[in-house]
């Protein structure tokens, strides 16, 4: 008989999903299944999965490359494009290794750049993001969509349908839906889980490459943590409650989380990508025009490279109500300008509305986790 494994084993199956899913991957590559590596929470994946391809996450969050990298990289650049550029040259990243074909984006200067250079490792194809939500911008990003389409048909020898789209638009509909849910757990007070821990089923959800087993997961884990919660069971104790929003996090800096949770914050909301705008929107599953449908859906997320960046600040407004947060810090990596130029408005927002702000400019390193917890004590402390 199979023992029920504790929550916090679950929440470490999950932070090492994407570890764990390496053998996966080697058995699918065996059966010819392909993969798509992706940078981009704009990057379609319904459009991808259409093709019998499983899209995967190529971003990482380690300083272990970044020495390789910076061999070919400028120093002052973000972290984050020396690092996957550092996986990739360095065929570390068994991710990397067994795309087929990278999917990029025109998103900041720094990755699309970084995408030539991939060109010279794998197949790159590189959408063109438009920098405003418009009408003409809508247009282009359809555009861009189907170009994504035909550009996988003629990789894969494979012919995606319409009826296919719908198909895999409806599974990634229902698994945003079921991530919404459990992120949505951190509304009550106190929490039922560290954000840590939160944050760990987000990430770790997008490396399950079976995309029809991950709302009936979450679902289960949703109901589990609720049950357990309503029985008296949650050991987080009521602190202040913190929103972290910025740049992309995980791996090495996830080091602002800890310092935050472990100087007497909870973490409870996350709205980087990863968090609340990754899985916020759903795509209109009832419209003759379902590629529209899926380009306005991903080009109406919220990132500090659109402009204006109204619909960071529509979700960030709704977000700072429902969790009822006591104070904002935002993660800005070195040398991400957009988000570094941004950071006044967020900080100006945030602050108008009576909340304390902080910003952390940081990068993969561990010299700066002394004062990371310094600043994030003194900042806790004076709430």
């Amino acid at each position: 008989m199979e023992l029920v494994k504790t929550l916090p084993d679950v929440f470490e199956e999950f932070s090492e999903q994407r570890r764990n899913s390496f053998m996966p991957l080697f058995e699918m590559k065996e059966k010819n299944i392909p993969f798509v590596g992706t940078f981009c929470t704009y990057t379609p994946n319904e459009i991808i999965q259409a093709a019998g391809a499983v899209p995967v996450g190529l971003c990482s969050f380690s300083d272990e490359t970044i020495p390789d990298a910076e061999q070919d990289l400028p120093r002052n650049l973000c972290p984050l494009v020396k690092s996957s550029y550092g996986f990739a040259k360095t065929q570390k990243c068994p991710y990397f290794y067994f795309s087929d074909l990278i999917v990029g984006e025109t998103t900041c200067d720094g990755k699309k750049k970084m995408y030539e250079m991939l060109g010279e490792f794998k197949d790159v194809h590189c959408m063109e993001l438009p920098n405003r939500q418009s009408l003409m911008g809508r247009k282009l990003w359809r555009e861009e969509v189907v170009a994504l389409k035909e550009k996988l048909e003629e990789k894969f020898g494979v012919e995606i349908t319409e009826e296919e789209v719908r198909k895999q638009v409806s599974i990634n509909n229902k698994n945003r839906l079921a991530l919404r849910h459990f992120y949505e757990l951190m509304k009550l007070d106190p929490p039922p889980m560290a954000g840590l821990n939160l944050y760990s089923v987000l990430y770790g959800s997008s490396f399950k490459f079976d995309k029809e087993k991950i709302a009936p997961e979450v679902e289960a884990l949703t109901e589990r943590i609720r049950k357990e919660y309503e029985e008296g069971k949650c050991e987080i104790k009521k602190r202040p409650r913190i929103m972290v929003t910025g740049c992309p996090i995980g791996g090495n800096a996830m080091k602002v989380v800890r310092a935050i949770e472990e100087n007497g914050g909870n973490v409870v909301c996350f709205e980087n990508c990863g968090g609340a705008k990754s899985v916020d929107e759903l795509i209109n599953e009832n419209t003759d025009d379902i590629y529209q449908a899926i380009a306005d859906r991903y080009l109406n997320i919220g990132c500090s490279v659109m402009t204006p960046d109204s619909n960071r600040i529509k979700l960030m407004g709704r977000l700072l109500e429902e969790y009822k947060i006591d104070a904002v810090v935002e993660v800005v990596l070195q040398a991400c300008h957009t988000y570094n130029v941004e950071s006044y408005s967020i900080k100006k927002f945030v602050t108008e509305k009576g909340l304390p702000y902080m910003a952390v400019e940081t990068d993969y390193s561990s010299a700066d986790i002394g004062q990371l917890n310094t600043r994030c004590a003194a900042f806790i402390e004076m709430l």
